[in-house]
């Protein structure tokens, strides 16, 4: 599945690319098998899921 020359990097890291894009559906397949959508959501191979990490109105409030 993945054309890196080494093993493909694991799960947690950031070296993963884009193999397969679907933004109208709002999802992309990475390297590594993992599924991330377009809300910072991630589907990982082992089925475990990532939450967003959504930013909230008083965090934004706080930060201008």
């Amino acid at each position: 599945m993945c054309a890196h020359q080494t093993q493909c990097p694991a799960t947690d890291s950031f070296a993963a690319h884009v193999v397969a894009a679907h933004p109208e559906q709002g999802w992309s397949l990475l390297c590594d098998g993992a599924i991330v959508f377009d809300d910072t959501g991630e589907l990982l191979p082992d089925g475990r899921v990532v939450e967003p990490r959504r930013v909230t109105a008083q965090r934004l409030a706080v930060a201008a």
